[in-house]
């Protein structure tokens, strides 16, 4: 990959700055702007510095690290890991559904929020996606619902999207729940959102989820998802498992 802008990152230690605050520097046509990492809608339409910023200089591994763990789980059964028909959430600018390409799935459908991940993707990646739609998961109309029921996904991916308020709690129970009973999930979390000194309301769900009777947890694997900007891993783990049940609507009550 080659290096295209002219990127810096802040010269003082900002390790104590949350990841979604983070941000660094930009140079283009002489003039120097500053971007946090979050600012995807602004990341994603310059073509490349998605890849320069997170692949390149910040060594993210993600997309494959979790194609690879929902892989080892799906080869604990009888399903057949290329059939499956991928509901990929936060889609952006099409990371994931490269990876799951690569090793051969064959129906994937991206969904993201920001009208600029969408053009990122057919711009940088066309027909990795069978379709991508821009659609907000917490505000589904009906004919949005039927439309994607048609699919009959079973399986849900997710990468990189949790945990900030890129994707809310309510936006992955609704996903989660189009995905037929015994499918599958993938998905990364970083590590502190994991841990019980997290008590907010998307680590809390994510937490009894994970242990509740509507998902069977096949596989999980901390692993360094990037390196932070002071050049310091950043960790997440990748989790797979198999939906046993639809979450019923109280579940997210007073989280």
């Amino acid at each position: 990959m080659t290096s295209a802008y002219s990127i810096r990152f802040p010269q003082q230690s900002v390790a104590n700055l949350d990841q979604d605050k983070a941000y660094f520097y930009i140079t283009q046509g002489g003039k120097e702007s500053r971007v946090r990492f979050h600012d995807y809608d602004v990341i994603y339409s310059i073509p490349g510095l998605y890849e320069q910023l997170f692949y390149e200089r910040l060594k993210c591994q993600s997309p494959a690290k979790v194609t690879e763990i929902l892989h080892t789980a799906v080869e604990q059964t009888e399903d057949t890991f290329t059939k499956l028909r991928v509901l990929d959430l936060g889609a952006g600018n099409g990371m994931m559904g490269e990876a799951l390409r690569e090793v051969g799935v064959a129906r994937i459908l991206g969904i993201d929020i920001i009208p600029e991940a969408k053009e990122s993707c057919e711009r940088d990646r066309p027909g990795i996606y069978d379709e991508y739609h821009v659609m907000d998961f917490t505000k589904l109309s009906d004919e949005q619902q039927k439309n994607l029921g048609e699919w009959q996904f079973d399986c849900l991916t997710t990468v990189a999207s949790l945990g900030f308020g890129d994707i809310p709690p309510e936006a992955f129970v609704n996903a989660f729940n189009m995905i037929r009973d015994e499918g599958w999930v993938a998905f990364n979390i970083k590590e502190t959102f994991f841990g019980e000194r997290d008590t907010s309301g998307f680590s809390k769900m994510i937490r009894e989820l994970i242990l509740s009777q509507y998902v069977g947890i096949y596989c999980i694997e901390r692993y360094r998802h990037r390196l932070s900007i002071d050049g310091e891993p950043i960790y997440y783990f990748a989790i797979a498992g198999r939906k046993h049940a639809a979450v019923p609507k109280d579940f997210l009550n007073g989280r």
